[in-house]
């Protein structure tokens, strides 16, 4: 099974009015990618969701990372 995407991997710091920075960083590596995203829907279906969906998490890690 490949390994799952946590919501422990992420920290979000408010940046403004609708927009987070997040800061994803890899259990595997230790590195660290950061973005500012103003995608409320996403951010509301990871960071504020008790059960977020492994596509969410999935998705918000390629924001990062890009």
């Amino acid at each position: 099974m490949p390994n799952r995407t946590e919501l422990s991997e992420f920290t979000f710091k408010f940046s403004g009015y609708g927009h987070y920075k997040i800061t994803h960083k890899s259990p595997k590596t230790g590195k660290e990618s950061v973005c500012v995203t103003s995608n409320m829907t996403l951010i509301d279906a990871t960071k504020n969701s008790e059960n977020p969906k492994q596509k969410d998490l999935n998705q918000l890690k390629r924001i990062c990372k890009r």
